[in-house]
């Protein structure tokens, strides 16, 4: 008997004018494993993390925790199902020099 995935993204679609920027993407999460999303730039990896933190819809798909549908409309409702994420900004790292 398998566990059922605690997160689980289902057939994720979006799109921007002119760019398709998830095109069904599936990805399910279990109870302790680490992932690494990779990829070229542009290749959606931020635009399919903004949708499941609330900062984008996703134009079709659905999200489910513990095999339930929820509804993701903010960062307010991600955090309210414990999901946060850390931004990639270069300004939390001092730059460095070669030395």
């Amino acid at each position: 008997m398998s566990l059922p995935a605690l997160l689980a993204i289902k057939s994720i679609t979006k799109s921007f004018p002119g760019v398709m920027a998830n095109d069904h993407v599936d990805l399910e999460i279990f109870s302790g494993e680490v992932h690494g999303l990779l990829g070229e730039n542009g290749a959606g990896k931020s635009t399919l993390m903004k949708i499941l933190y609330g900062f984008y819809r996703a134009d079709s798909g659905e999200i489910r925790l513990n095999e339930q549908p929820v509804q993701i409309r903010s960062p307010h409702d991600a955090r309210r199902f414990r999901i946060g994420m850390v931004f990639q900004d270069f300004i939390l790292i001092p730059a460095l020099s070669v030395a």
